[in-house]
């Protein structure tokens, strides 16, 4: 367990829990919980801080999707992040309470990692109540979810240069990101919808501020949710690219057979007509017949290749090749840092009754 205290006008330090004064306002009180097999620890630190059991029990058992509970005196948000070496995902749980943000997961989490460094760090990331740091580890949660997006959307060239050369190994690469695709699609809508909850809440414990936060990651899950669904769309067509490719390539063989048995046809037949055991076939005694059998066939070779090379059946192959990012996947995405973009640090100052005044003004 680890612990950030934050004070007015102050950076976020780290303290133990046993230093922990009985109040911290003004300010917050982040405690970061890594969960073991012994969870013992967690129980007795939530009947400290209040905290309603089943929630805590859901807490350990780890299995929920993103969601929203309201305990009247605090909130339980369930978040999901990446994880840190492969495309699967991890759940984040989140206690709020007016004062106290406790996290909990079960394996180490870069996100939060990189925001508890941050927030040492930096003064605006201490500023406010801790709504709005739980704004900010939802926007760092949702932009890692937003990089699978942007690493597939690398990849299509590469896919799309597959499928068209018809490569054996395509179908193992999309077999590969489309399961990765979905392990992470399954929580983004869920997690989606847990965000429009917060920043349309009624809870005391959001304050417009931490709402207006929560607004920004809800546009930002909102594209995610978008790209993953383009995503799993662009791998269908590229499958049905690739189906067709393996279709004409097919076709190419066929026409290869074809080719060579039209050929090899007259040759076979000429061969078969001079080779009959009859004694007055024309030609049969004369010195130079095998040079007019030989001339004829070559003659008919050369007339039936400029045929096809005419009919376009005979031509070089094309030599298209795949890319270099095929065959890792997703994973890219997984050990990529975390970043911290300016709407994580950025500090609203603009008073929510101006914006809804203006919102209103623009109605009218």
């Amino acid at each position: 367990m680890r612990v950030l205290q934050a004070r007015e006008d102050q950076p976020a330090v780290a303290v133990a829990w046993s230093d922990v004064s009985q109040s911290v306002e003004p300010g917050w009180l982040w405690i970061d919980v890594l969960v073991g097999d012994d969870a013992e620890p967690l129980i007795r630190l939530a009947d400290e801080l209040g905290l309603d059991q089943l929630g805590v029990r859901d807490a350990i058992d780890d299995g929920d999707l993103p969601k929203v509970d309201d305990f009247d005196d605090h909130l339980l948000v369930v978040f999901h992040g990446l994880s840190e070496d492969e495309v699967t995902t991890y759940q984040v749980n989140c206690f709020l309470t007016d004062t106290h943000l406790l996290t909990v997961h079960r394996q180490q989490s870069p996100s939060i990692d990189a925001l508890w460094e941050h927030v040492q760090r930096s003064m605006d990331l201490s500023t406010g109540r801790p709504d709005e740091l739980l704004a900010r580890l939802a926007d760092v949660l949702t932009q890692r979810h937003m990089a699978v997006i942007e690493v597939f959307d690398r990849s299509v060239d590469d896919l799309i240069d597959a499928a068209l050369a018809a490569e054996p190994t395509l179908i193992a690469d999309l077999t590969t990101m489309r399961s990765e695709l979905a392990r992470v699609r399954r929580i983004v809508q869920p997690q989606r919808e847990a965000l429009d909850v917060l920043r349309r809440t009624t809870s005391p414990l959001i304050s417009p501020a931490g709402q207006r936060r929560f607004a920004d990651v809800f546009d930002l899950a909102s594209r995610t949710a978008h790209g993953f669904d383009a995503a799993r769309t662009a791998l269908a067509e590229v499958l049905d690219a690739y189906r067709g490719a393996e279709a004409r390539k097919a076709t190419e063989v066929t026409k290869v057979l074809t080719v060579y048995a039209a050929i090899m046809l007259p040759l076979s037949l000429i061969a078969g007509i001079f080779g009959m055991n009859f004694a007055n076939l024309p030609a049969l005694d004369s010195d130079r017949g095998w040079i007019i059998a030989a001339g004829a066939m070559v003659v008919v070779l050369v007339g039936s290749l400029v045929v096809f090379a005419a009919l376009g059946w005979i031509r070089l192959p094309s030599g298209r090749k795949a890319g270099s990012l095929l065959g890792r996947g997703l994973v890219e995405a997984a050990r990529s840092p975390v970043k911290l973009v300016s709407t994580v640090v950025d500090v609203s100052r603009r008073p929510a009754s101006r914006t809804r005044r203006r919102s209103s003004d623009r109605s009218t």
